[in-house]
C-alpha cells in the first residue's frame, strides 16, 4: 500500500500556506473584533494594519510558499522570470509586512490607551495669606469659622 499521497498532504511543506492563510484571517477578525470598542482613529489604524497583514499572510506569502512569485536573493544570478520583478514583489512584501506590523501595533497600543497622557489634576489655589478664620467663599463673600 502507498502512503505517499497523504504524507505528502500532511507535511510540513504542504500545512504552511494554510497556516498563514489562516493566521491572515484570524489577524483580521481579532481587529475588526476590537475596532468595534475603540475610536475612530484607533479603529481605522487598527484596520489598516491588520488589513495589510492579511493580504501579506493570506496572499503572499502563500504565493511566495507556492513558486508562484520568485524569491529575491542578492547572491543569485539568474532567475526564471526577470530580477526586476523578483526585487519589486520583494519589496512589496516588505512594506506590507513592515508597515502592516507598525499600524497593527500602533491601533493595538491606542485601544491600550498607552499613548494617553493623564488627566490633568486641578489644582486649589494657595493660601491667600488671610486668617484662617475669615475665609472667602465663590461669591466673594466671607465666611466666619462660628466654632
Amino acid at each position: 500500500m502507498n502512503d505517499g499521497g497523504f504524507s505528502t498532504l500532511a507535511s510540513i511543506e504542504a500545512i504552511r500556506p494554510v497556516f498563514l492563510i489562516v493566521m491572515g484571517v484570524f489577524l483580521l477578525l481579532i481587529a475588526w473584533r476590537m475596532s468595534r470598542t475603540s475610536d475612530a482613529w484607533t479603529a481605522r489604524i487598527l484596520l489598516a494594519g491588520a488589513l495589510l497583514l492579511a493580504f501579506g499572510y493570506s496572499l503572499l506569502l502563500p504565493l511566495y510558499e507556492a513558486g508562484v512569485l520568485e524569491m529575491y536573493s542578492s547572491t543569485r544570478l539568474h532567475y526564471q522570470g526577470s530580477a526586476a520583478a523578483a526585487l519589486g514583489w520583494h519589496i512589496i512584501k516588505l512594506v506590507v509586512m513592515n508597515i502592516g506590523w507598525l499600524a497593527f501595533g500602533t491601533g493595538l497600543a491606542m485601544h491600550a490607551k498607552i499613548f494617553r497622557s493623564p488627566e490633568p489634576v486641578a489644582h486649589t489655589p494657595a493660601c491667600s495669606g488671610r486668617l484662617a478664620g475669615n475665609r472667602v467663599g465663590i461669591d466673594g463673600q466671607g465666611f466666619r469659622n462660628f466654632g
